[in-house]
């Protein structure tokens, strides 16, 4: 029996767009989180803890983010045409996302003031954001006919 008929195939373009959503989704959650907390504060202590968290996100995307989607793009670009359901994101990976959600639960449920958890979840979750454009670009010239090897 081939097991390779077994396994789950999609399109490469499917694994760039569901790599995109999983930042994104995972960015806006972090993101609501940190606006819960932070909106339960007075507007005084709110907008710096905002801001904090926009300008770290900023330079969290610049320093590393950005690297990480770009690495896992170059990934997704020597697959195949066709890849398996799971490959959307490199196997390490998903080591790092279940080390990623523990981590989140402890710090949710330790008594770190949710005020400092507010500009780590937005700094976090809005760097994923920007990150999970850099997958959407690249669909979108996938899509348009110009594939993922041609910047034009």
């Amino acid at each position: 029996m081939d097991l390779n008929r077994l396994k789950p195939a999609v399109p490469k373009y499917a694994l760039m767009a569901m790599a995109g959503l999983l930042w994104t989704t995972v960015g806006l959650g972090l993101c609501r989180l940190g606006y819960k907390w932070v909106s339960l504060l007075p507007g005084t202590r709110s907008l710096p803890i905002g801001i904090a968290g926009g300008v770290l996100a900023v330079m969290t995307y610049r320093t590393s983010f950005s690297a990480v989607a770009a690495k896992n793009i170059e990934r997704l670009c020597r697959l195949p045409d066709r890849g398996c359901l799971f490959a959307f994101q490199a196997w390490r990976s998903y080591l790092i996302i279940v080390f990623m959600i523990g981590l989140g639960v402890v710090l949710r449920h330790s008594p770190v003031p949710k005020a400092f958890l507010a500009v780590l979840y937005f700094a976090i979750g809005g760097a994923l954001i920007m990150g999970s454009f850099r997958y959407y670009a690249l669909l979108w010239r996938i899509l348009a006919g110009r594939g993922p090897d041609r910047q034009t």
